[in-house]
């Protein structure tokens, strides 16, 4: 099989990620002693595009930095990932998008995200990709670039026979142009509430009502719900229900990218849908069973 016919494009975000941890997040007003940080190149573009070329497919990203220090490290780690940027902009002048996540004793966290660069992300970096998107069988799309620059990805990829991953996060309803270009769509339980409107996703079967409600509007949808397992639903009525793989919890920073990126690479390869959600729920169960990595130098 041929590079193009195993290629995925990531079209989104790419972030500078300080990563701090302590013994709890702080509340409104509260200042707490942290234990330790470091910095991680990150943004969820640029995460699962690292994860697709590391689970075996040609790994292509599409983006945007500044040319700073951040935006530069961050292209340096794309190269050593083995992802092809040769499409990643760099604006003169501005900021790189960057974040912030704290990380409590049970390794869960929360961040605060500036996106810079990755807010001018427009049609005309799609135009400049012209020779991806003619070729690529799959496109990646998340929530941290405009909505109008994600549609013209999609429609790109569509044209081209394509198939358009759309990982809804963070939460954000899509246009409804884009919605019609989107041929599996994917969130976590807290982005399911906004998208599918359902309750709270606290189990398995919660998972499963949501792609249920969202299968009346995209071709595949699939619900994560963390350490209850992954649910997916066809809009032809076929149901895939996975539990979650017993790990002890390190860190879920990262785990719906993991997920995201071997799903895509899977798919990619040619295996079947099951086999892909249940290759991408392995790769999340062992992201989350260890540390973050370190920045590469």
């Amino acid at each position: 099989m041929s590079d193009s016919a195993r290629t995925v494009i990531v079209f989104g975000s790419l972030h500078y990620d300080v990563i701090v941890r302590g013994p709890a997040r702080p509340r409104k007003g509260e200042t707490i002693t942290g234990e330790s940080w470091q910095p991680k190149c990150g943004g969820k573009g640029g995460n699962q595009a690292v994860a697709v070329a590391h689970a075996g497919a040609h790994s292509a990203m599409v983006g945007a930095v500044a040319d700073d220090d951040f935006g530069r490290t961050l292209l340096r780690n794309l190269d050593q990932q083995g992802v092809d940027r040769r499409f990643v902009r760099v604006l003169p002048g501005g900021s790189t998008g960057m974040s912030v996540a704290i990380f409590d004793g049970e390794g869960d966290y929360g961040a605060v995200i500036v996106s810079g660069a990755n807010l001018t992300l427009a049609e005309s970096d799609v135009q400049a990709a012209a020779e991806l998107f003619a070729s690529a069988p799959i496109l990646v799309l998340q929530n941290e670039v405009p909505d109008s620059a994600n549609v013209a990805a999609a429609i790109a990829a569509k044209h081209s026979g394509g198939l358009v991953i759309l990982n809804a996060a963070p939460a954000r309803l899509p246009s409804e142009a884009l919605a019609a270009n989107v041929d599996i769509i994917v969130v976590n339980a807290i982005e399911a509430e906004l998208l599918a409107g359902v309750p709270v996703v606290e189990s398995l079967e919660g998972a499963l009502a949501a792609a249920r409600s969202l299968s009346r509007r995209y071709p595949i949808a699939i619900v994560t719900a963390g350490g209850e397992g992954v649910a997916c639903v066809t809009a032809a009525g076929e149901e895939i229900a996975i539990p979650a793989i017993p790990v002890k919890l390190v860190s879920t920073h990262g785990a719906g990218d993991a997920f995201i990126g071997m799903l895509a690479a899977s798919l990619a390869r040619g295996s079947a849908l099951a086999e892909s959600i249940a290759n991408a729920n392995r790769a999340a169960a062992e992201l989350v069973s260890r540390p973050a990595p370190e920045l590469a130098g």
